[in-house]
C-alpha cells in the first residue's frame, strides 16, 4: 500500500516522491510566503506561466490572491473582506492588460492567458450555438450582442426591455458556460465614478480561433484538463471533473485517455503531468 508523502509507484512503474511533487507545486504556484507576488507585473508573469488563475483558493488550481500572501482587507469578516488588503485590484488590472476573466470555473472568476483562451475557444463557440437554440431568452441576448456588439448592462436593459434581475438571470448561465464574458467598466457619473459591466459574446471577446482541436468541444475539454493539471502541478484526481462547468462534454474515460496518451499520470490518488518530477 502506498504511503502518502513518502514514495509511491506510478502506473508507469516509476518510483517517485509525492512530497517532491508537492514541493514543486508550492514553488510554482507560489504557496510559500517567500514566493509572494510583489507587483502586478510579476502577477502577469505568474498568470502567463501557469495559464490560468482562480481569484481565491478553492481547489488545486493556482490562485492569484493566495499567491499574494497579504493580510485580508478586513480580518475576521467574510466575503470580499478576505481579499488581500492592497493587492486585491490586481485581478482586474490583469484583465486591463488584455487577459480575459471568465466564469467557466463553475461560475467563479477565472483569469486565463492567451494560450488557455485558445483551448477554451472550441468549447465556448459550441456553447454559443447550443445555448442560443436551447432557450429563447438566451438566444435573444446572444443575437442582440451579435448585432449590436459588446454592450453595457444599462444599454442591454434598455434595448431588450429587461429588469435588472431578468438580465442577471439570463447572463449568469451564459457566462458560466463561456458563451459570454463580462468586463468591468468605470463610468463617470456627476462628481464620482460608478462601476458597471460590459457583456460580449465569447467570439467577440476572443475573435481568434484555432486551438488545435478543430471544433470538437470534447477534445478541447481534454486538452484544457491537461493544461489545468499542468497549472496545478499536482491535484487529487477526484477534483478534475469539478473544475469546469461543462459536465456534458466530460467523458468517463477522459483521465484514462490522457494517461494513455502519455500526457498525465497517476500517483497515489493524484494526477500530474507526465514527465514532471521524474527521478534522474
Amino acid at each position: 500500500m502506498a504511503v502518502r508523502g513518502v514514495r509511491s509507484v506510478g502506473e508507469d512503474g516509476t518510483v517517485e516522491s509525492l512530497t517532491r511533487l508537492r514541493e514543486q507545486r508550492a514553488f510554482l504556484c507560489r504557496l510559500s510566503t517567500d514566493r509572494a507576488l510583489g507587483s502586478v507585473e510579476e502577477a502577469d508573469r505568474f498568470l502567463q506561466d501557469r495559464g490560468l488563475l482562480t481569484r481565491t483558493a478553492d481547489c488545486a488550481l493556482p490562485s492569484l490572491y493566495e499567491a499574494c500572501h497579504e493580510d485580508p482587507y478586513q480580518p475576521g469578516r467574510p466575503g470580499f473582506a478576505t481579499w488581500p488588503a492592497t493587492k486585491w485590484p490586481w485581478f482586474g488590472e490583469l484583465a486591463d492588460r488584455g487577459h480575459l476573466i471568465t466564469a467557466v470555473h463553475r461560475g467563479k472568476s477565472l483569469l486565463i492567458s492567451g494560450a488557455v483562451a485558445r483551448l477554451l475557444d472550441p468549447i465556448c463557440r459550441a456553447e454559443i450555438t447550443r445555448m442560443g437554440t436551447a432557450d429563447r431568452g438566451w438566444g435573444r441576448l446572444l443575437d442582440h450582442l451579435a448585432a449590436a456588439g459588446p454592450s453595457s448592462i444599462e444599454d442591454l436593459r434598455t434595448e431588450l426591455g429587461l429588469k435588472r434581475q431578468e438580465l442577471k438571470a439570463l447572463r449568469a448561465p451564459l457566462e458560466r458556460c463561456g458563451a459570454i464574458v463580462s468586463r468591468s467598466l468605470h463610468v463617470t457619473a456627476g462628481q464620482g465614478h460608478q462601476h458597471s459591466s460590459e457583456l460580449a459574446r465569447w467570439d467577440q471577446a476572443y475573435p481568434g480561433s484555432g486551438g488545435g482541436t478543430g471544433e470538437d468541444p470534447v477534445a478541447a475539454l481534454r486538452d484544457l484538463i491537461a493544461a489545468a493539471v499542468r497549472a496545478a502541478v499536482l491535484s487529487p484526481e477526484t477534483e478534475l471533473r469539478r473544475w469546469f462547468s461543462w459536465q456534458w462534454y466530460w467523458a468517463d474515460s477522459l483521465v484514462d485517455d490522457l494517461i494513455g496518451q502519455g500526457r498525465l499520470r497517476r500517483i497515489d490518488g493524484h494526477v500530474t503531468v507526465a514527465g514532471q518530477s521524474r527521478p534522474r
